[in-house]
């Protein structure tokens, strides 16, 4: 008995020691929430307050549930009624009840409950404290809380402080007392002895926890305010997302309405263009209409052209028509009428009277002979009819008033033959014009590239059409040059012609001038045919107006000379700088059709780019298109040959201003006037145009005479470039009369300050040399 007592006190002390262990182990858990200067030792991870260890997470191969080898002998008691028994105890007996009670219990129960007050630190000293102390177990703490939630701002601060707190334990009943029955020695050994491996296996997992469990440093203080600055950032984060995905919403509603906008527009705009597209098909054919009908009138009034056959051909003669058939009948009746004044004035002359002073001499004393009678022979009788002097008089009045009315009528009728002239010119190129539109592909109105509708053609070239368009895009009138390729054309010829297209567009492109003609777009039609939209002027070019009006005013041409020279300059300015080669009457574009409004040049085809590469500033650049251009309008060297090419500059311009100038004021050209260009070619006639001759009428201005001869400088080295053009003093604003007197006071400033300055320099060297002179005497 003695031996089985000890056995069961030391049976007894090794569980009180391992049951200590594990609840200091167990105790330590939320240990970080009361001291913040201690590292936290959790079994779980830094969010947790408490053990997530469930009192039921418990190893299936428990102490409780491995059956007990008995080591000695015990008695056989009977089976408990509960059904309840432990292999090796007495059948039926009390402490076989109690024993299995305990064996049912969890090892929580084990432990008493502690104070929520009692401080979980663990004492010092080299041993534990007893496990009657009591330490609180705390429950494992929910998962639930873990989660993050969205609270209002005044109570998630208070929420998650009571999260970071250690959960109060629930009250949990008290394990049933052991009975007060006696029990034999053996059955206590047994119920100790099936205990301890429980709690062993207990320690174990405890250990292994808190051995796996991560080091952290943060607070709970930290730790709160992190998740409260996460569930601030995540409440803002939220909204954010709300208010943006509301926004969204909105956009897209708002996107969704004006896509419909947008659509209800364009259907609009397309019934628009629709619309503009038919009234401008009706006006133009109005127009054609009327184009027609005015040109059928002026076939029989001004003339046509009539086929005629000449031998085995078919030849087309000009007729005129019966305007100019009156106004050659009332020339021929007027040419009559003056000579029968003539014939009524030699008529008249016979009829004279003989002696016109009869009156004076009757006046006067007779000498008489001796006898009385007259010293003269005696004349003959009148000529029976003969006139008095007076009748004389008034015939030959009539005679002078009739022949001077002839005259003026003879006058009128010039006028007006050249009226018709012009006219008659008009009319021809209008014939040659609905010709030429006819014959057209592009005379239905079709719509090139979708966007330029075609109205009518204004002229055409060698291998181009310039047709009247509208821009359905940006609604405004432009001019389309239709340049078509020649079928029959072999690669070569085709690949030149684009490639002299294609440099005329690089060059035209790149220019912006309001007095330079705008090019907007290029775009090929087809295979054999491209076009360039050019800016529309409502107007003809001064080649037209000069064959109406022969000549302008020498105030409206030299107003037409500084604008062409603005133009020029600014092509000059440019870099590289630009040489238009084949500036005319005909490339200057009046936009109001007369010369008081503003002009533009066009047409660069002939254009020179005076690059680095070609141009060289003291000969200038090679001319690789000699025999090219109007040669009216070109320079002399232009027409120089030789073994090599020509060098050209910017004096080309200059010649071409100045003979444009001239025909302006004159009526006619410098040079080759009335001649072809074959002609010209032929006689060199530039080339011998040295010098510029000036008619007595009209009357031209001694500064405009001299701005001429400026430009029509026969050499080149002579002639003045554009940029020294542009600030000749003919082009010039006139200086009002204060400004005259400002600048001759200024030059009278800087001419006696030259005169100050050479007496100072010649006193300077005066005192010098009476410097030397005194230093030589000494």
């Amino acid at each position: 008995m003695l031996f089985l007592f000890l056995a069961a006190c030391i049976t007894n002390f090794d569980l009180e020691q391992s049951t200590m262990s594990a609840g200091s182990q167990i105790q330590m858990a939320p240990q970080s929430t009361v001291n913040s200067g201690q590292s936290v030792h959790s079994q779980d991870s830094n969010m947790s307050t408490g053990s997530s260890h469930s009192d039921k997470e418990v190893d299936p191969n428990t102490p409780e549930k491995v059956p007990r080898t008995p080591s000695e002998r015990k008695r056989k008691r009977k089976a408990d009624d509960s059904g309840g028994g432990v292999v090796g105890a007495p059948v039926g007996s009390k402490g076989s009840r109690s024993l299995a009670a305990l064996e049912n219990k969890k090892i929580n129960e084990y432990f008493p409950k502690h104070h929520l007050g009692s401080s979980p630190i663990r004492h010092g000293g080299a041993k534990s404290p007893s496990p009657q102390q009591g330490y609180p177990m705390y429950p494992p703490s929910p998962q639930q809380l873990m989660s993050p939630q969205v609270t209002t701002p005044n109570s998630s601060v208070a929420e998650f402080s009571s999260l970071m707190q250690p959960p109060r334990p629930h009250p949990q009943p008290p394990p049933p007392p052991l009975p007060a029955t006696t029990q034999p020695a053996g059955s206590m050994v047994s119920k100790q002895v099936q205990v301890r491996p429980n709690n062993l296996g207990r320690t174990g997992q405890i250990r292994q926890a808190k051995t796996n469990t991560p080091n952290t440093e943060l607070t709970c203080q930290r730790i709160q305010e992190f998740e409260t600055q996460a569930t601030s950032d995540l409440e803002l984060r939220n909204n954010k997302i709300d208010e943006l995905n509301r926004t969204t919403d909105e956009l897209r509603h708002q996107m969704a309405n004006q896509q419909k906008l947008i659509e209800q527009h364009k259907s609009h705009i397309n019934k628009c263009i629709d619309v503009v597209k038919k009234l401008l098909k009706e006006k133009s054919n109005i127009e054609k209409k009327e184009a027609r009908q005015k040109c059928m009138q002026n076939r029989l009034r001004l003339g046509q052209f009539v086929t005629q056959r000449v031998g085995a051909t078919f030849q087309e003669n000009w007729t005129d028509g019966y305007a100019f058939q009156e106004l050659a009948r009332r020339q021929e009746e007027i040419a009559t009428e003056r000579e029968e004044i003539d014939k009524q004035k030699k008529l008249l002359l016979k009829k004279r009277p003989s002696n016109s002073e009869t009156g004076r001499k009757r006046s006067q004393p007779q000498p008489s002979l001796h006898n009385g009678t007259e010293a003269t022979f005696l004349k003959p009788d009148a000529v029976p009819g003969s006139y008095t002097w007076q009748e004389y008089y008034e015939a030959d009045e009539i005679l002078k008033l009739r022949q001077s009315a002839l005259k003026k009528e003879d006058a009128d009728l010039q006028l007006e033959m050249e009226k018709l002239e012009r006219e008659r010119n008009l009319h021809i190129r209008e014939l040659k014009r609905i010709h030429n539109e006819d014959q057209s592909r592009f005379n239905s109105h079709p719509v090139l590239n979708e966007r330029y509708l075609l109205l009518m053609l204004l002229g055409k070239g060698g291998f181009s059409e310039v047709h009247k368009a509208f821009d359905l895009k940006e609604q405004r009138y432009v001019a389309c040059k239709v340049h078509q390729l020649n079928k029959d054309w072999k690669e070569d010829k085709k690949a030149n012609y684009i490639k002299h297209a294609l440099r005329e567009y690089n060059i035209h492109k790149a220019l912006d001038h309001p007095r330079v003609v705008k090019l907007y777009d290029v775009f090929e039609i087809d295979a054999n045919s491209f076009c360039t939209v050019l800016e529309y002027c409502d107007g003809h070019d001064l080649d037209f107006y000069l064959k109406q009006h022969k000549t302008i005013p020498e105030r409206e041409a030299r107003s037409i000379v500084m604008q062409v020279v603005s133009a020029l300059k600014y092509l000059n300015e440019i870099k590289p700088p630009v040489i238009h080669y084949d500036l005319k009457p005909g490339n200057i574009l009046l936009t109001e059709g007369n010369v008081c409004g503003e002009i533009k040049i066009t047409d660069f085809g002939l254009s020179k780019v005076m690059d680095e590469e070609n141009y060289n500033p003291d000969h200038g650049m090679d001319l690789t298109s000699q025999g090219a251009g109007t040669y009216w309008y070109l320079p002399p060297e232009c027409f120089v040959i030789g073994k090599n090419p020509p060098k050209i500059s910017s004096k080309v311009d200059v010649w071409s201003v100045g003979v444009i100038f001239y025909q302006c004021l004159y009526g006619k050209k410098p040079f080759g006037h009335n001649q072809s260009q074959a002609t010209i070619l032929e006689e060199n006639t530039i080339l011998k145009a040295t010098e510029v001759q000036f008619a007595n009428k009209p009357t031209v201005s001694n500064e405009a005479k001299s701005f001429i001869r400026s430009c029509l400088a026969y050499r080149k080295e002579e002639r003045i470039d554009v940029l020294t053009l542009a600030r000749h003093e003919y082009l010039q604003p006139p200086v009002p009369k204060h400004g005259r007197q400002a600048n001759n006071q200024q030059q009278q400033q800087q001419q006696q300050q030259q005169i100050q300055q050479q007496q100072q320099t010649s006193f300077s060297i005066g005192g010098m040399f009476s410097g030397m002179n005194a230093s030589s005497s000494s």
